[in-house]
């Protein structure tokens, strides 16, 4: 039994599509069921039943399948542990990150790439449901984004800093005056929101609903850029993380005062997976430049990291 063959079983696994997974392993449809074939001669059972409509794993593809999955994951974790004992800042780095986490990874990836210009940094901007998905499938190496509502026992969320759901509104704004905000406050405003599925949006829907509140929504984004370049020349109101402000001159965070408003942001990593010297660089230096946010964490996220 190689690696390689169960790379292959489980992309088949996957996509149950001979033709679509050697078109994903760019190999050869011919060679893909070659290797099958010699897997499951060698296993003494078969592993996917095929037919001209459908293929489907067996019995024993299914109990394998898992096997498969931990095998591959210890087969990689070997190789990035050998590959950084040469303690070289090399190859790629995938990082995921929200919109709503722009401001505060800007600085660290200018100053990670002048410290390191051997790595190349791969930025994926998504909703956090999607960036899960990617980091399940180990298409990144971690992600930026607030803590979920409802927690996977697949990921590692260790925080980084944690502040409120707060009304953002321009400098000259009535509610810029104000040193928070109550909810029934914001139903006397249009309010500019950003899109369903951003972090922000769930937990300010989730206080609406517990609330029973009506809102006036004109506008939905799911760019904080744009919901910044509004906000400066309107009177909306939009709902964002505090932290989402900070550096953004002419803007001004005021805390919703309710229960169960907590932002809290994250490294969100696989557990039980390796993690690179590149993404322990980079956390350390994301530890600098956010220092300007509260209950910082970073330090059980690196002695914890160098533990696997």
């Amino acid at each position: 039994m190689e690696i390689r063959q169960l790379k292959y079983f489980l992309k088949v696994a996957e996509t149950l599509n001979f033709s679509e997974a050697s078109r994903r392993l760019y190999i050869t449809q011919s060679t893909l069921s070659q290797q099958i074939s010699h897997l499951e001669q060698e296993l003494g059972v078969p592993l996917f039943k095929r037919n001209s409509h459908k293929v489907c794993l067996t019995e024993a593809g299914k109990e394998l399948l898992p096997y498969a999955q931990k095998t591959i994951i210890a087969a990689d974790s070997c190789l990035n542990h050998i590959e950084n004992l040469r303690q070289m800042l090399t190859g790629e780095l995938h990082i995921g990150v929200t919109y709503s986490f722009n401001t505060i990874l800007s600085e660290t990836l200018i100053d990670f790439l002048r410290a390191h210009p051997g790595v190349k940094l791969n930025i994926y901007y998504q909703t956090m449901e999607d960036l899960m998905e990617k980091l399940k499938a180990r298409e990144l190496d971690f992600v930026l984004a607030f803590k979920p509502i409802v927690t996977d026992k697949s990921i590692d969320s260790r925080t980084i800093f944690s502040n409120r759901l707060a009304a953002i509104v321009n400098a000259g704004h009535p509610l810029a005056r104000q040193t928070s905000v109550q909810l029934t406050d914001l139903e006397r405003y249009e309010l500019l929101l950003p899109s369903r599925g951003l972090q922000a949006r769930n937990t300010f829907e989730k206080l609406a609903e517990a609330a029973n509140l009506n809102f006036k929504i004109k506008v939905e984004v799911n760019n904080v850029d744009i919901i910044f370049h509004l906000l400066h020349r309107t009177n909306y109101v939009t709902v964002l993380s505090e932290s989402t402000v900070v550096r953004e001159e002419g803007l001004k965070a005021v805390p919703i005062a309710c229960n169960d408003n907590e932002m809290v942001g994250c490294i969100h990593l696989l557990k039980d997976s390796y993690i690179k010297n590149s993404a322990q660089e980079f956390i350390r230096m994301l530890s600098r430049s956010t220092s300007v946010f509260a209950n910082f964490a970073l330090k059980d996220i690196l002695s914890s990291s160098s533990r696997h």
